[in-house]
């Protein structure tokens, strides 16, 4: 992870960061996030670039000064542009809908799933006769579009046979053969 760590980081216009001891905090049009700085890793910033360096050589700081800068770059993204996850039930019968910040799924069970979002992330249902409804999450915050992504895909994981299930718009699933006969 360290050639990670030594390519600096691009502030765009609209992007604010502030150091402050051992938190960086960086706010823009989408909201604002901030992260603590690891213990070994010092981060400057100089004509609208963070740079980060690393205290030695060792694998931890190597691994951290790696990490740090691949929080920091998606933090500018995410409160610059956003990041979006998009899921697509595959089955008969599953659909999904959301009334504000409750998301509503049917997915086979005896009862629907209902599950309230944080207010960080938007969420957009798309059902299109014809078509498996898609599910689309959209928020500043990569880590929170992920993790409710994943608890989403978490309550039906797409099964290897049919590939019925939850799944991510564009993934790849391993099929096996069925019974042979």
């Amino acid at each position: 992870m360290s050639r990670i760590g030594k390519n600096p980081v691009s502030i765009p216009q609209g992007v604010d960061v502030n150091i402050n001891e051992n938190i960086i905090t960086v706010k823009g049009k989408l909201g604002e996030l901030s992260q603590t700085i690891s213990d070994g890793i010092s981060v400057k910033i100089e004509d609208a670039t963070i740079f980060l360096d690393r205290a030695s050589e060792s694998k931890n700081h190597k691994a951290q000064h790696g990490l740090m800068r691949a929080l920091f770059s998606n933090m500018i993204d995410g409160v610059s542009k956003g990041w979006t996850k998009e899921l697509e039930l595959v089955g008969v019968g599953y659909r999904a809908s959301n009334q504000g910040q409750k998301l509503d799924l049917a997915l086979g069970y005896s009862h629907n799933i209902v599950l309230e979002l944080a207010p960080e992330v938007k969420i957009e249902t798309i059902s299109e006769k014809g078509k498996n409804p898609i599910i689309k999450l959209t928020s500043y915050d990569k880590q929170l579009v992920g993790q409710v992504a994943a608890k989403i895909r978490g309550f039906r994981r797409p099964e290897p046979y049919k590939g019925k299930g939850v799944k991510f718009v564009g993934e790849v699933l391993r099929r096996k053969a069925g019974k042979s006969a």
